[in-house]
């Protein structure tokens, strides 16, 4: 049975229930807020409402916790691979060998797309930014792919679905090709879905690309890091433009728009920047002491999140990944001992303690993504890349819900009374 929660306005006392999910904070369920009281609640950026209840990813940000349908991305991380957490998300449960395999031979044999699709590149400027290719691109997928439109049919959903999962690599290292000037590389089907993405970005016709394993496993684990994050800015940008019965691709083009952000999708790249700027260990005190500057805008690029007031747990399995990617290239990046070094004064500093401002994932995935050799403006194409996971998991709950609406926030008006028309000659 539910608990009810008592809320008092000037003419009467309501009670409210309060919900419980399987883990988590309870929820006050507002739904009868305004037919019963004539009001609304106020939450700028939503950041203290449940929009939706969802079974897919669980974050406990106090104590650095976060699960896909259960299982810790620690462990994930570590034991998993990619297509097996996409399937987790998308299906509900890990698969079996056999189900494993089925999944692979499906997003392997989805992975080329459309010849007149190569059409669309050529339209860019040859020095547009990936991300403003790939929302077009993206966008322009339901103009191919007509047969898994419509979203009241659960087969056309899933095989859109796979086509989104399957062809995001393919696009991605398409908008890095057209870039550089560079040709197009296909896809080949005896490669993982990891290992394919690194060498269609990186191969020439002239000399065929090595996969190295080492680096493959730590991309792969990239990917498994950025595929969910719970109710973030760019999923809820899908599930609101899914909300109003949008082809998946329209939606998963918009979720990539959100994820262009700075304050989203590009603060790895600002944090890679930032650590390039300080540029050595003996400039470190300088740096966090204008970081306390009230005064100074300069903040600490891959420190503190919206949710985690904790270490977060992705950022402990990016460390140990800098490491292994750096040991595997024989690299010597002096950007990642600034890094290490950073993180252990922030981490020793009352300041960022009281304010639990900890590294997060954004501050050594920069590093690791610079190593393997790609840019800083491909770094969120390589975050929309394995997000897609997520979206196409919420966008499929979200249709599949039975209670969903389309999404329509109220506001507080702020604005002029209603005033009276006054012709242009008289004012």
């Amino acid at each position: 049975m539910s608990d009810t929660v008592k809320l008092t306005t000037d003419s009467k006392e309501l009670e409210l229930k309060a919900l419980s999910g399987s883990v988590g904070p309870k929820v006050i369920d507002i739904r009868k807020l305004y037919a019963q009281t004539g009001m609304f609640t106020y939450d700028p950026g939503f950041t203290s409402t449940a929009s939706c209840d969802s079974a897919l990813t669980y974050i406990d940000g106090d104590e650095g916790v976060l699960l896909h349908r259960g299982y810790s991305i620690e462990e994930l991380s570590e034991k998993s691979s990619f297509m097996e957490v996409a399937y987790l998300l998308l299906r509900g449960s890990l698969p079996s060998k056999d189900e494993l395999d089925g999944f692979n031979n499906t997003i392997t044999r989805h992975t080329m797309v459309h010849e007149q699709l190569s059409q669309f590149y050529r339209g860019f400027r040859r020095d547009a930014h990936p991300m403003a290719i790939m929302c077009g691109v993206v966008g322009a997928l339901s103009a191919f792919y007509h047969d898994s439109t419509d979203i009241t049919d659960p087969q056309q959903r899933m095989i859109a679905s796979h086509r989104l999962i399957a062809k995001m690599p393919t696009l991605a290292a398409m908008a890095y090709k057209y870039s550089i000037g560079q040709p197009f590389v296909y896809p080949r089907n005896d490669l993982s879905y990891t290992g394919n993405f690194l060498r269609m970005t990186f191969s020439v016709p002239a000399e065929e690309y090595e996969v190295n394993p080492v680096i493959e496993q730590a991309l792969d684990r990239i990917f498994i890091l950025h595929a969910d994050h719970e109710q973030n800015a760019s999923t809820s940008t899908v599930r609101l433009a899914g909300s109003s019965g949008a082809n998946p691709f329209a939606c998963i083009a918009a979720g990539i728009a959100c994820l262009w952000g700075p304050a989203h999708g590009g603060a790895n790249e600002a944090a890679l920047n930032m650590l390039r700027e300080i540029g050595t260990p003996e400039r470190i005190p300088a740096y966090i002491a204008r970081a306390k500057n009230k005064d100074d805008p300069f903040r600490l690029m891959g420190f503190g999140h919206r949710v985690y007031k904790n270490y977060d747990p992705r950022a402990t399995v990016m460390q140990k990944t800098v490491r292994e990617v750096l040991s595997a290239l024989k690299v010597n990046d002096p950007i990642f001992d600034v890094a290490l070094q950073l993180e252990d004064m922030a981490l020793h500093d009352d300041y960022f303690r009281e304010k639990k401002l900890f590294p997060n994932v954004d501050f050594y995935s920069g590093i690791i993504l610079s190593a393997i050799g790609f840019p800083t403006d491909m770094f969120t194409v390589l975050f929309a890349l394995a997000r897609t996971v997520g979206w196409v998991a919420h966008w499929n709950e979200m249709i599949s819900d039975p209670e969903q609406k389309i999404g329509r926030p109220r506001q507080l008006y702020t604005g002029p009374a209603q005033r009276p028309y006054v012709p242009v000659a008289q004012r």
